[in-house]
C-alpha cells in the first residue's frame, strides 16, 4: 500500500472510531482481494472500503466503487465470515469512506450498496 492510501485509512479509522465504531480487523486480505477495515457498529459488522481521489480525477471517491468492486468486496466479506464464524451471526453492511486530496472533507456512506 502506498503512503497516501495508508494515511487515508488512518484518517478513516480515526473518523469512524470517533463516531463509536470499533476496529475488528484492518486490511483483511485473501487471494480474492482486500477489505480495508472491518468494524463493529453496535451489533452490526461493517465492511469499510476507504477511497481517496486526487484532484482532477473523474468522479468522487464514493462513486469510484462500481459494481465490479462491490462484487469483489462481497466475495472477500464472505471469506471473512467463513473464517470468523462468530462474526457471521451478526447483521452486516458495507460502508464507503471517501476523501479528496485535501483530506479535510470526509464522506461516510453507510450501507453504501444496500439500495
Amino acid at each position: 500500500m502506498n503512503r497516501t492510501g495508508r494515511e487515508a485509512e488512518d484518517l478513516a479509522l480515526a473518523y469512524l472510531t470517533g463516531r463509536g465504531l470499533r476496529l475488528i480487523e484492518r486490511n483483511y486480505s485473501t487471494r480474492l482481494g482486500e477489505i480495508d477495515l472491518v468494524m463493529g457498529d453496535g451489533d452490526c459488522l461493517v465492511f469499510v472500503e476507504v477511497r481517496f481521489r486526487r484532484p482532477g480525477r473523474f468522479g468522487d471517491a464514493v462513486e469510484s466503487v462500481g459494481r465490479r468492486k462491490q462484487g469483489r468486496l462481497l466475495r472477500v466479506a464472505e471469506a471473512f465470515l467463513l473464517e470468523h464464524p462468530v462474526q457471521a451471526r451478526r447483521p452486516c453492511r458495507f460502508d464507503v469512506v471517501g476523501m479528496g486530496a485535501d483530506q479535510g472533507k470526509i464522506e461516510w456512506i453507510q450501507d453504501a450498496f444496500g439500495h
